[in-house]
């Protein structure tokens, strides 16, 4: 796990939307969305379409504008966010 991700998931023990973690982490918004993709991919973060969402949108449906969407660190992504 690199450093961005650990900040990155440290902040999505909540719902957070894309602005948020952007603000928290002081990643340049080319980076988070690096990051976010990264994490999505290795399944350690889910991605929702509003705060409120029960179902997580599947990351063949997600477009090219990660901005627009809310993010929860998975249980997979804490337990190595915690074992770190």
């Amino acid at each position: 796990m690199t450093d961005n991700e650990f900040d990155v998931l440290d902040e999505l023990y909540f719902v957070q939307p894309f602005n948020a973690v952007l603000e928290e982490t002081q990643l340049a918004e080319s980076e988070l969305k690096e990051v976010l993709s990264g994490l999505l991919s290795k399944g350690w973060v889910k991605c929702y379409g509003d705060r409120q969402a029960e179902m997580p949108i599947a990351l063949s449906e997600l477009g090219n504008d990660l901005t627009s969407y809310f993010y929860l660190a998975t249980k997979e992504g804490l337990l190595v966010h915690n074992g770190r």
